[in-house]
């Protein structure tokens, strides 16, 4: 008899213990779960409005400008001969990620074609390119350019390529209208 008030009393003790452990896990899994959606909140609108559908389209560069950068630190964008040549481009961003963007000739710069595959990810505020020459596949050419996505409506879309200058990040801004039909 003695064994089992024994035997009985530290179960009982046991389950005690078991509830509280319980009730503790539960409290806070429940406190994790309400903490990671509230991140989920911020990263949404960290992110910039807009989907990859909004970049779609023909699009018209229509000012570049340079922050944090005098005039003439910047020559070339792109590779290709100056960042000016890039005023007035027309950029095709086709659905397939497949696309184009056309330089207008000028006395600094000769008119170009080049084809580009590129993407969007407008929550991460991210979009890139690479060019894509006669020949290549899209899935073999691993050197291109990678933008902040900066504002995307679908009257605008303002996109920074970064550089390092003086030790500190500035950019080259790209605005982009759509195209006339």
């Amino acid at each position: 008899m003695f064994w089992q008030d024994l035997c009985k009393e530290f179960f009982e003790i046991k389950l005690k213990e078991m509830k509280r452990l319980f009730i503790a896990i539960a409290i806070a899994c429940s406190t994790l779960v309400m903490l990671q959606s509230c991140n989920t909140a911020k990263r949404v609108t960290a992110g910039v409005t807009g989907s990859r559908g909004t970049v779609v389209r023909e699009w018209v560069v229509s000012n570049v400008s340079l922050e944090g950068l005098p005039d003439g630190a910047v020559q070339g964008l792109f590779g290709e001969k100056s960042y000016k040549c890039f005023e007035g481009s027309t950029w095709n961003l086709t659905n397939s990620g497949n696309g184009s963007y056309t330089l207008p000739a000028s006395s600094a710069c000769g008119s170009v074609v080049q084809t580009i595959f590129w993407s969007a990810a407008p929550k991460d505020q991210t979009f890139q390119f690479k060019k894509i020459y006669e020949g290549d596949k899209a899935k073999n050419v691993t050197e291109g350019y990678r933008l902040i996505l900066t504002e995307l409506s679908s009257t605008q879309m303002i996109l920074k390529s970064p550089i390092e200058f003086g030790g500190k990040t500035a950019n080259i801004i790209l605005t982009f209208v759509p195209a006339a039909r």
